[in-house]
């Protein structure tokens, strides 16, 4: 499955690339130059010391926010804002995505939908490692370690960002198939329970047997900006539309707050999980 939003297991994970690498460079020189650790430059510029890393060593595209205090603190020479109008990631990763990312990556709320496998954000590294091998064509050892930690950079967001509201609504069936046998089943819905603890998170269940179900087109993510603007994002085998359009944002929106309410409550959710985790240990 190719899948540019990296919830499959396809190619569309961020990848390295030159400007990338370069401008995570120079933020280095210059942190270094300023005498301060990761650990102390994250702090001034409001992000971790993870995300400086992956920033510095090219794996994580900075946001504008990143940009400019790392500007403000390492001295406004101007330095990082001409070279970060130059970033861009390796050939391969679509337009289309870029966008979508970008606007995950400063989303205020985020929605997602997903009715064939768990979404990369809340995916175990043995539930993606079992996705990646499973791949047709087949992927290298190196790809398949690639794809896991760039999978494992972005999970960041549900940490990193505890003032965006993430909602999930997964199906039943997808805990049921047990992908990557029983061990990683139990270890997976352990995982989402943990999650489904955290203030900013809320994951529904949508039961097997459901008469009337508002997603059946499939799988659909929705977004909100900082600016209260508001897109889509819907996938297939080999694309990903990245939406827009009011009209049609309206129309998924509206779709989605049907399934909420078509989905087991947060509480009952959380006791399915439980039950079934009990019942397969």
């Amino acid at each position: 499955m190719a899948d540019g939003t990296g919830e499959g297991t396809g190619s569309g994970e961020p990848e390295c690339s030159d400007s990338m690498k370069t401008f995570g460079a120079v933020v280095q020189a210059l942190r270094e130059h300023a005498g301060l650790s990761r650990e102390d430059f994250g702090s001034l510029v409001q992000f971790s010391k993870h995300t400086v890393s992956s920033i510095e060593l090219g794996r994580r595209m900075p946001d504008q926010a990143f940009v400019e205090r790392a500007e403000e603190v390492l001295g406004n020479t101007g330095a990082l804002r001409r070279s970060a109008r130059h970033l861009s990631r390796q050939p391969g990763l679509a337009a289309w995505f870029r966008q979508w990312a970008r606007l995950e990556a400063e989303a205020i709320s985020l929605y997602t939908y997903e009715c064939r496998l768990i979404p990369g954000l809340l995916q175990t590294e043995a539930y993606a490692r079992t996705l990646f091998v499973n791949q047709l064509p087949p992927l290298g050892d190196d790809q398949i370690e690639a794809q896991l930690a760039a999978r494992t950079e972005r999970q960041l967001l549900l940490r990193e960002r505890p003032n965006t509201s993430y909602s999930f609504i997964l199906e039943e069936h997808l805990f049921l198939r047990r992908t990557g046998g029983m061990a990683v089943t139990l270890e997976l819905i352990d995982h989402i329970l943990d999650l489904a603890e955290l203030r900013n998170i809320e994951i529904q269940v949508m039961p097997q047997v459901q008469e009337n179900h508002a997603g059946l087109d499939g799988p659909m993510q929705l977004l909100e900006t900082p600016g209260n603007r508001l897109f889509g994002y819907c996938e297939g085998q080999e694309s990903g539309q990245f939406i827009s359009v009011p009209k049609v944002v309206s129309m998924l929106q509206m779709r989605y707050a049907r399934m909420r309410s078509q989905a087991l409550s947060l509480e009952d959710s959380v006791s399915l999980l439980r039950r079934m985790r009990g019942a397969a240990a």
